[in-house]
């Protein structure tokens, strides 16, 4: 199994939890990240994600070697969604072992928090009265054409 992969495949956690789990770790923290129906009052039917799979998986990987620099006894797998997701289904899954929980809780946040940040993956909102490509993952730059724009491209 990858530590670090996009999949247009449901993600299962166990085998998540299964591949970092080892002899020294005492806690092992997990973040699922799931398609909720409200965004702010207003329903949402389904999203679609796309991603830049090769650069994606590279960011993702960046973000477990950031993790075991700070932590050099965890482990770390990350597996990230694209294509139709419904409602409830589950759009990232993130894996950490450490020696202790507090490491473990921390590890996971940043994680998420990370590929918000820094892994090329866009989100289409579809609503109930319409829909809209979200930009960055901390909604911060809208990607009306669903894809960052280089500059001077038009």
């Amino acid at each position: 199994m990858k530590s670090y992969a996009i999949t247009d495949k449901p993600i299962e956690i166990q085998p998540l939890i299964d591949h970092v789990t080892h002899p020294h770790a005492g806690a092992v923290s997990t973040f699922i990240g799931m398609v909720r129906e409200f965004t702010r009052g207003k329903k949402t039917l389904y999203l679609e994600y796309q991603a830049y799979a090769a650069m994606a998986e590279k960011k993702l990987k960046q973000i477990g070697d950031e993790i075991i620099e700070k932590h050099p006894e965890a482990r770390v797998a990350i597996h990230h969604r694209v294509g139709h997701l419904d409602i409830s289904d589950v759009a990232v899954a993130i894996a950490v072992s450490t020696p202790h929980r507090d490491a473990a809780f921390e590890a996971s946040r940043y994680a998420i928090e990370r590929i918000k940040e820094i892994v090329p993956i866009w989100k289409k909102e579809n609503w109930e009265d319409g829909q809209s490509w979200i930009g960055d993952q901390k909604e911060q730059v809208a990607y009306p054409t669903g894809q960052p724009e280089l500059k001077g491209e038009k």
